[in-house]
């Protein structure tokens, strides 16, 4: 076989869909987000990013950045080895208290990402558990699907968002069997919300655990950033929380929280945590800075949610369509690959704003997408100058809503 063919004819393929992906070289601008520096053959240019996760600008916020430093100038630069071997530092510890207590539950663990919270979490769950059951969303993103995959358990897939379609495989369960319920809080792609109580109400009923992804919510949604089943009051009835530090927090890690017992039953037996090293005390101190923050100041959600709902009204304005969506995600759809690609191509090179183009597999064929993230900081000129450039690139590409 010729591996080097293979692998180029396999990048082409990507080419030849419209979804091959191009990194673009940024330099974030601490001070100025959304702002970056774009490193091309031209030099450095100014964007405006359009796509970010830092949903709030945490990981520009003053407190964030001098609990870094602070702590990078006490500690030095790495961990030092895995939670396990020298790796667990007081910050880990600050942070898993600051983390459990948000969320209201005994105990949290942290993680290196989101990814390997769910994969580690999962996995641990479905395969230590004897005869566990899966239950799983049907738009689940792929670090849960991976955990579950991973465990080896047998799983079943729900009609998305649907508690009915839940019960009817829970009750084809057998009764004695661990039942695990997997959904998300916030889909990313289509920016729709669980009915948490609901799917705890049928969960309960067949006494089944739940596990909420709350990765595109934590620091969102709540009186104290702790997602939306603080929202609708809710927290208390799932068993395991997972979340994300890299997001509205701005840092970096992943994280679950649940009881005493379950923690201590995934710190002792997910390889995902067992055998990483321990993330920076640097990158702890900024996430602890950054949940303890967004705990008491609501002023970064109140100033989120105005910006996304000025965005959703001007794109309505001049009839730029915009899937519905009841969060902060604001998915445009353009239903092809290769044009979605020579947009957001178009609106990088020409206007300097910076959107990635959403493509399968993250979404099914025919369904691609531009998926917009508005924050606190993107003001109103530059709400203006996005409008305006998907106007003049939609005239150029003879896009419908640009007619």
């Amino acid at each position: 076989m010729d591996y080097q063919d293979f692998f180029r004819s396999s990048v082409e393929r990507l080419q030849v869909e419209g979804r091959y992906r191009v990194f673009a070289d940024l330099g974030r601008q601490a001070g100025f987000y959304p702002r970056a520096a774009n490193y091309d053959e031209r030099g450095p240019l100014e964007v405006v990013v359009w796509c970010s996760n830092d949903y709030l600008g945490m990981g520009q916020h003053p407190k964030v950045i001098a609990a870094t430093v602070r702590a990078l100038d006490e500690m030095g630069a790495g961990a030092g080895g895995t939670r396990n071997i020298s790796g667990t530092t007081h910050y880990h510890v600050l942070l898993e208290r600051e983390l459990a207590t948000l969320h209201g539950k005994e105990a949290a663990l942290v993680f290196t990402s989101g990814y390997v919270a769910n994969e580690a979490s999962l996995g641990a769950l479905g395969g230590l558990l004897p005869g566990c059951i899966f239950f799983s969303d049907a738009l689940n993103h792929a670090s849960i699907i991976q955990g579950i995959r991973s465990s080896g358990a047998r799983k079943y897939i729900f009609r998305h968002n649907d508690p009915y379609d839940l019960d009817r495989l829970l009750s084809q369960a057998p009764k004695r069997a661990p039942k695990v319920v997997v959904f998300e809080s916030v889909y990313s792609m289509d920016g729709d919300i669980a009915p948490i109580a609901k799917l705890c109400d049928v969960a309960e009923h067949h006494n089944a655990m739940t596990y909420l992804d709350e990765v595109h919510a934590v620091g969102m949604y709540g009186p104290t950033g702790a997602g939306i089943a603080e929202r609708d009051g809710v927290q208390d009835r799932i068993t395991l929380i997972q979340g994300t530090l890299a997001k509205a927090f701005g840092t970096l890690g992943g994280y679950v929280a649940g009881s005493a017992a379950l923690i201590d039953f995934l710190r002792c037996h997910a390889p995902g945590f067992i055998f990483t090293s321990a993330l920076p005390p640097s990158v702890a101190a900024g996430a602890l800075a950054s949940v303890r923050h967004l705990k008491v100041s609501t002023v970064e959600r109140e100033r989120h949610r105005e910006r996304v709902e000025t965005l959703k009204a001007t794109l309505e304005r001049v009839h730029i369509p915009v899937l519905p969506s009841a969060s902060h995600i604001v998915p445009v759809p353009v239903g092809d690959a290769r044009r979605c690609k020579a947009i957001t191509d178009e609106l990088f090179d020409s206007y300097g704003i910076y959107i990635q183009p959403i493509n399968y597999p993250t979404v099914p064929r025919g369904t691609e997408r531009m998926r917009i993230t508005p924050t606190p900081l993107h003001d109103d000129g530059m709400i203006d100058a996005l409008v305006e450039a998907l106007l003049d690139v939609g005239r150029k590409l003879e896009l419908p809503f640009a007619a």
